[in-house]
């Protein structure tokens, strides 16, 4: 009989088939975290499918877990997938009972670096805009149409007091528009674009692979809007698109407009 599990994340060789209890976890996200209760010591596994099936017939596979001495066992799912909970008492006397649960991953604080550390969120070098006749503005904000009277007209209000051209009324966000040329034409006549991303705009069936390729630069990664996060929490964040919750933005449950205003304008008076 092989003997004890050593650490979390090895190869294991097994050969004879054994008893195990297993569960069944299903789609998980990564960074969420399975609390396994034992009644005893035992041997927890938590796998992927390919691993898992693997393990089930003698086979070698990858896992993170090892021999729990202590209940509860708290495991992060390091990757999204399908994932699997196995327990078993191999090298171990007697048996256990177990059960498990999901907790929620942590939640990303809002990214809130000041703004002069992105220079990318800043165009100086406008193109030609014949459409406007060659008028440009200082910032375009997007923004979902129920938004225009509680944070919107604010914000460009806010943004005209400190001498700065805003455009925001092009820019209103209905079903059936196209998201990506709305934001590619403010972005062509403005030098700082701004989208206001609340629950109305989440709402609206853009997906969250469109917004964050819009929010980032493809080829180069570069961030070139900011996100201003009104009225939605850091689960829904989260829920939408765990790749947006982790650029630099401002919320406005933790800042106020005449604050994300001034914070604007001074990037553009040093850029």
């Amino acid at each position: 009989m092989i003997g004890r599990l050593r650490s979390a994340d090895e190869i294991y060789h097994r050969g004879a088939s054994l008893n195990f209890l297993h569960h069944d976890l299903g789609q998980r996200k990564r960074g969420e975290v399975v609390e396994i209760t034992l009644s005893s010591g035992a041997n927890v596994r938590l796998m992927d499918s390919s691993n898992f099936s693997n393990y089930k017939n003698g086979r070698q596979h990858r896992y993170v877990g090892g021999l729990a001495t202590r209940s509860p066992q708290r495991l992060t799912i390091p990757s999204s997938g399908h994932w699997h909970v196995a327990i078993d008492m191999q090298g171990l006397r007697g048996s256990t009972r177990a059960s498990v649960r999901i907790l929620p991953a942590a939640l990303p604080e809002i990214r809130e670096a000041p703004l002069s550390e992105l220079p990318s969120l800043v165009r100086n070098d406008l193109p030609p805009d014949v459409d406007s006749g060659g008028q440009y503005h200082d910032v375009f904000i997007s923004h979902a149409s129920e938004d225009k009277d509680e944070i919107v007209r604010p914000l460009a209000s806010a943004l005209i007091s400190h001498g700065l051209n805003v455009w925001y009324d092009e820019f209103t966000l209905r079903i059936g528009d196209s998201l990506r040329q709305k934001i590619d034409r403010g972005l062509a006549s403005s030098r700082v674009g701004l989208v206001v991303l609340s629950h109305s705009f989440i709402t609206k069936g853009w997906t969250n692979y469109e917004l964050d390729g819009i929010v980032t630069r493809a080829v180069s990664g570069e961030q070139i809007l900011l996100p201003i996060w009104h009225n939605v929490t850091k689960q829904q964040v989260m829920d939408f698109s765990p790749s947006l919750a982790d650029k630099v933005a401002r919320s406005t449950a933790t800042h106020t407009v005449n604050e994300i205003a001034g914070e604007i304008a001074e990037l553009l008076r040093s850029t």
